[in-house]
């Protein structure tokens, strides 16, 4: 079954170079545009998608607004942003708000399949240029000091390749593994750390020096 997109940009030859990029994809189908805050909340409301491809800057009812909006109807969509923005306080605020990611326009065209897939399997993505930014004051405290002994050299290395913003199928790539085992290690690493989430794997290597 194809994951259910709603996109939502005021540009109409973005939404429609955007729409002709996932529709190409099997797995993914386009089922409604919106062209401003209301109408994207109408949308939700009519269509129930599971992902809103979004523009942070859009009229009527901004982003982060319309992400609260969402919230409050604890409206089950998940949320990837879509901005030319690279500022740190927009990301914190969308994050804050709800949403699942986090994607500057320049990197689209080269990042968005990922980033919607990322997104779909749970997880929050980030474009890896502004991951620490996020890192600062949302991820909570990292595993007791003295944990990363046990990890494994294969461990540690994936732990830095996922702290730098590589994706499963990447480091499958750079290692010479399957993304099954990447997977796998990534299982274990959470397990030993006792933590939940590919951010909290960040900010753990990032506290521990992992990434010097």
């Amino acid at each position: 079954m194809a994951f259910r997109i709603l996109l939502a940009d005021d540009h109409g030859i973005l939404r429609a170079g955007l729409r002709n990029l996932l529709n190409a994809e099997p797995d993914l189908e386009v089922i409604g545009e919106a062209a401003d805050g209301i109408q994207i909340l109408e949308m939700v409301e009519q269509t129930s998608p599971d992902l809103i491809l979004m523009d942070i800057s859009m009229p009527n009812m901004g982003g982060i607004e319309v992400l609260e909006h969402l919230r409050e109807k604890k409206l089950a969509s998940k949320v990837l942003m879509l901005t030319v923005h690279e500022d740190e306080g927009l990301l914190k605020k969308a994050i804050h708000a709800g949403a699942s990611g986090y994607l500057v326009k320049r990197a689209a065209e080269s990042e968005l399949i990922t980033a919607i897939k990322t997104v779909m399997q749970g997880d929050i993505y980030v474009h890896p240029a502004m991951t620490r930014a996020l890192l600062k004051d949302i991820v909570p405290a990292p595993a007791s000091a003295g944990t990363e002994n046990t990890l494994t050299h294969r461990e540690v290395e994936i732990l830095r390749m996922i702290a730098r913003g590589y994706t499963n199928n990447q480091i499958a790539q750079k290692l010479s593994i399957s993304p099954r085992t990447v997977e796998g290690h990534r299982s274990n690493l959470m397990s030993k750390l006792d933590l939940h989430s590919r951010v909290e794997l960040v900010e753990y290597a990032e506290q521990h020096g992992l990434l010097d």
